[in-house]
């Protein structure tokens, strides 16, 4: 028998293939019947020296996020074999945010990821969150790929 997920976290970038994460999120918490968090970390790097106010920033990113996702995410929150949708943003550096503030609390049984398709210079200097979230998760990782 098929392993079936109780809690998927499905994590949101921004790029390419958020809307494909999500999707993908949402069909496999509908067939599971398995609630959903959906998570998206802004990078604090960049404003770190500059005095942001950072929950102001959260909560626009957050605004951003339900309007790009708006069909997506009104579709999970109305399916009845979803027993909970939840968007959760935060500011932070991204693996430690993603990781210990995000995930971790959430207590997923499968984590779902894009792939952002780096280049092999920023790879080197920047890593990569899906192969961050493949080696340090003690559950599942689905990384959805490019088309």
């Amino acid at each position: 028998m098929a392993q079936r997920y109780t809690r998927i976290f499905a994590a949101l970038d921004g790029a390419s293939t958020q809307e494909a994460v999500a999707e993908r999120a949402v069909a496999l918490a509908a067939d599971d019947h398995a609630e959903l968090v959906f998570g998206h970390v802004i990078d604090s790097v960049p404003y770190e020296a500059s005095g942001v106010d950072f929950e102001a920033l959260c909560a626009e990113g957050k605004k951003r996020i339900e309007a790009d996702l708006a069909d997506i995410l009104a579709e999970a929150r109305a399916n009845a074999d979803i027993p909970s949708v939840e968007l959760i943003v935060r500011a932070g550096r991204i693996t430690d945010t993603l990781g210990h503030q995000l995930i971790e609390p959430a207590q997923p049984d499968l984590v779902i990821c894009g792939e952002r398709g780096l280049s092999n210079i920023k790879y080197a200097f920047v890593g990569s969150v899906s192969t961050f979230l493949i080696r340090s998760m003690r559950c599942d990782v689905l990384v959805v790929k490019q088309d």
